[in-house]
């Protein structure tokens, strides 16, 4: 939901382009640093120092907006970097989320673990739902849609972080949510390809 205000950030954007374009990265760079950093997220979700690895999340979240904001101002948006800045999205979805896997979370309804798979699960097929319609001519761009995109996914998994500094159980309620969601967010966007087939 995020991408429909996309035009309210674009100011900000070139703020951040700005000043990140000083430092002589490449977009690829960029994007390839926030896998530092989401495995510091892992290894801190480990310890269990939530705050800690909050504070990495942030910044391999933040990466994210860095390199597209970069490759735009700096004229060097190519297909193969958004292949790659996709490609690496996965990897810290999949990454943080298996971080959470080895919290001690509480049951809420099912084991926890299981609302973790459900989350993963939903992350994952959210995109291969817009990269599958695509392969298959369905649409001829991508479609965006449903109530949680990547964007709200990882603001909900920062905020399923930091409630685990403080509650376990509160945060298991968050990660049951979350991984709802993306499930419906999934058929939102399968019924998003079912309408250019009508």
């Amino acid at each position: 939901m995020l991408y429909k205000r996309r035009e309210i950030f674009k100011r900000l954007e070139v703020n951040i382009a700005k000043f990140f374009s000083m430092f002589g990265l490449t977009p690829n760079m960029w994007s390839s640093l926030s896998l530092l950093f989401i495995l510091l997220t892992f290894y801190f979700l480990l310890k269990k120092s939530f705050l800690i690895a909050l504070i990495f999340f942030s910044i391999a979240s933040f990466i994210d907006v860095i390199d597209g904001a970069v490759a735009r101002y700096r004229k060097m948006v190519t297909k193969k970097g958004a292949y790659i800045d996709t490609i690496i999205d996965r990897f810290v979805e999949f990454i943080v989320i298996l971080g959470l896997f080895f919290v001690d979370y509480p049951k809420f309804i099912l084991d926890s673990k299981v609302w973790l798979i459900t989350l993963l699960f939903g992350s994952m097929m959210t995109t291969y739902v817009k990269a599958s319609a695509f392969e298959k001519k369905i649409v001829k761009k991508e479609i965006k849609g449903g109530i949680l995109e990547r964007a709200e996914r990882l603001i909900l998994i920062f905020l399923i972080i930091l409630l685990s500094n403080f509650s376990l159980e509160y945060a298991c309620y968050l990660i049951a949510l979350t991984a709802f969601l993306s499930i419906v967010s999934v058929f939102q966007r399968i019924s998003i390809v079912f309408e250019y087939l009508d």
